[in-house]
């Protein structure tokens, strides 16, 4: 059976792994997320949506030259913003596909999806999406996503908590509260083909 580890390293970032081979998900800098302690992490690949801070500090992750990327990404191009990345910049949506298995993570879109990106995403296992607002879709925005994709596993990504996140982004309950029934998890899914369908929160060890 395929199976894929998906671990919460806190803020937007993940580790993925499947047969033994890790990725890191945008890494956070230094002392930048309130509340997150320094990321300090060993990986065979490190991916970055987009080059904030918050997102692309490789310097976290040790790559260890080992492995051949288990996966087919699948890159869309999207905005960090509602105005074409006026204000923030580009950001890429990756999707990941483990055989059949397929990850997203949405980085810090900030707009709607066009119909060729929810064409793309449409289905897919896991839709990591950030939800807070602010700097991102918030969490009426990040529901109509969830609504047009039809992910079978949702896990909310970039929010505040009572003790972590920017003060400028709204509380992950704000996402939450949308949804009839949420599974509260630890800080690992092990996704595979039998998963049931769920908005999931992991939290950070």
């Amino acid at each position: 059976m395929r199976k894929v580890t998906i671990t919460y390293l806190g803020h937007s970032c993940f580790c993925l792994e499947a047969g033994g081979f890790r990725m890191i998900l945008d890494p956070y800098e230094d002392g930048t997320v309130p509340g997150l302690d320094n990321l300090r992490a060993e990986a065979e690949a490190v991916f970055c949506s987009h080059d904030h801070f918050d997102h692309n500090f490789t310097k976290a992750v040790t790559l260890t030259g080992r492995g051949k990327l288990p996966c087919a990404v699948t890159e869309l191009a999207t905005d960090h913003d509602d105005q074409g990345g006026a204000l923030r910049g580009p950001n890429t949506v990756r999707i990941f596909d483990f055989g059949g298995l397929r990850i997203a993570h949405m980085g810090d879109i900030g707009r709607a999806l066009r119909p060729d990106e929810i064409r793309a995403l449409q289905g897919v296992d896991c839709l990591l999406i950030p939800v807070g607002g602010y700097f991102t879709v918030d969490a009426a925005q990040a529901k109509e996503m969830v609504d047009q994709l039809q992910p079978r596993v949702t896990i909310p990504m970039h929010y505040r908590t009572e003790t972590t996140g920017f003060d400028a982004i709204s509380r992950l309950e704000d996402f939450t509260g949308l949804f009839d029934a949420v599974v509260d998890g630890g800080d690992t899914l092990e996704l595979t083909e039998n998963t049931p369908a769920q908005v999931l929160v992991l939290h950070k060890k």
